[in-house]
């Protein structure tokens, strides 16, 4: 569907913000869907990073509407905690149906707000209904156990056990390159598990979450406001934040805002996914074309704009011009261009700050000796595919998180020298390795110092039922439904004697 086509769906796809935006605006505060910090709501809008054009319009929260949402689910915890679980996994099976029906709506919503490529937000999509198909599955395994307290001498027989319980209060922060999956990873399992929440979306993508949360919001067996959603910048999270209420963060973004966090935090469960410094190497007796195939995609998927993006490729000094060339090769294969064409790989950066950012870490890698040999262009908020040889460990493009469509090739000799290299990083999310050798793949297993490690595929991989996270300064616990269950209750002992 072309742009024009996405544009008049849109208007009429949201047009509670045009004709009748005051007054919807008006009855979706007094339902504690979102705040406002006047009576009739004062708008903040987004613009698309493609087209530049107003995409949509929302209400710009303040600090007292963080405090009252916080206040409204502080209240709606005593019906969460005791609400069945039936009801809450007919509520999740419920949203992951309406959801299904509406799929193709959100997938161009999410395109139209942040420029990804409709292709890829239609997977986000069919990845998000899988999501909470897991975490309603996962939700039956809320189970504790008997405990043998006569196993000592000095202790007696009693009927004992323990039981996982809600935590409270949850609130969870979420980033713009996945506003639908990554909201459906923090509030699936925080209502499941029965907490009531408070969730601050990405600013970008403002539209996509209050249609999420709508769908939770008007389901049948939703329990009353259980959720709230607020809008805001780094005030109204910091009242979030350091809010005695929440029992738990759950927030996913950059290491510099969860540093605040853990700061301001106070004594609360935490959990930060906080990106990383994605690295494979390829060893020779890999399968080139292959690799090269699947680092194409791990590098440029969503513009760079994933935490496990692959920036850093650590290639066999055997191999290295032959890998080099394939990987341009698979570079050169890759649509650039409108998010709203079907067959668009890559389409902007979330906005043109973004974009130079890039390219001056481009820039600097040239000025310290490394050369391009694919991309290096960008065109206002599109930064071209860009591969980067010769690149060597002191400098910053492969020290820090680059965030755009920018992969660093960097010549080891032999494994040994590729796993230093690799761990000797402040991040450790996931890793990967490409190699024939069994023994090779097992070594990686074990010397490889991040959350994840995956054999022969990009370090990009993530499968939503799996336990997700980092180590190092890529953050602090694991997501994923029933890990994300598990830290969202807490352990309560019950002895009858």
């Amino acid at each position: 569907m072309k742009k024009g086509k996405f544009m008049e769906f849109f208007k009429k796809f949201i047009d509670i913000f045009k004709e009748n935006q005051k007054k919807e605006l008006k009855d979706l505060v007094a339902k504690k869907l979102i705040g406002s910090n006047e009576e009739d709501g004062e708008l903040g809008e987004i613009i698309n990073p493609y087209t530049k054009e107003t995409t949509t319009r929302y209400v710009k929260c303040t600090p007292e509407d963080a405090k009252r949402a916080l206040e409204t689910a502080k209240k709606a915890f005593k019906k969460t905690k005791n609400s069945t679980l039936a009801q809450r996994i007919a509520w999740i099976e419920d949203v992951a149906k309406k959801l299904e029906e509406r799929k193709e709506e959100f997938a161009k919503c999410i395109t139209l707000e942040v420029a990804k490529p409709i292709s890829q937000s239609r997977v986000e999509v069919q990845r998000c209904i899988e999501n909470l198909k897991i975490t309603a599955a996962a939700a039956y395994d809320i189970v504790g156990e008997t405990i043998p307290t006569d196993a000592t001498p000095s202790g007696a027989k009693t009927t004992s056990f323990y039981k996982r319980v809600p935590l409270g209060v949850v609130v969870a922060i979420t980033p713009f390159n996945f506003p639908l999956n990554l909201v459906a990873h923090k509030i699936g399992p925080a209502l499941v598990a029965g907490n009531s929440v408070v969730l601050k979306p990405t600013p970008e993508a403002p539209y996509t979450a209050y249609a999420f949360a709508k769908l939770f919001i008007e389901s049948k067996y939703a329990i009353d406001d259980a959720l709230s959603v607020v809008y805001g910048d780094a005030e109204v999270g910091s009242t979030l934040v350091k809010s005695p209420i929440p029992r738990k963060i759950s927030f996913t973004g950059s290491v510099a805002v969860g540093k605040i966090i853990t700061q301001n935090a106070g004594i609360k469960k935490i959990t930060l996914e906080l990106g990383g410094n994605a690295a494979t190497f390829v060893e020779n007796s890999a399968d080139l074309d292959w690799a090269a195939k699947r680092c194409a995609v791990g590098a440029f998927a969503n513009s760079g704009q994933v935490c496990i993006s692959l920036q850093r490729i650590y290639v066999d000094s055997k191999i290295y011009n032959d890998f080099a060339a394939k990987l341009g090769e698979e570079a050169s294969k890759l649509k650039v261009g409108s998010p709203f064409d079907e067959d668009t790989f890559m389409g902007p950066l979330i906005n043109e700050e973004a974009a130079i950012r890039a390219e001056n870490w481009i820039n600097s890698a040239v000025n310290e000796g490394a050369r391009v040999i694919a991309g290096g262009k960008r065109e206002g908020n599109i930064l071209y595919p860009t591969i980067l040889a010769d690149v060597t460990d002191d400098m910053n493009i492969v020290c820090e998180e680059v965030f755009a469509p920018i992969v660093s090739l960097v010549k080891v000799n032999g494994y040994e020298e590729a796993v230093e290299k690799m761990n000797n990083s402040p991040y450790g999310l996931q890793y990967s390795i490409f190699t024939n050798r069994i023994d090779l793949m097992q070594k990686a297993i074990d010397d490889f110092e991040a959350g994840g490690v995956i054999v022969n595929d990009i370090p990009t991989l993530r499968f939503d039922i799996q336990p997700y996270g980092g180590v190092k300064l890529s953050g602090i616990g694991r997501e994923g439904p029933k890990f994300a269950i598990e830290d969202m209750t807490e352990i309560k002992t019950i002895i009858i004697r």
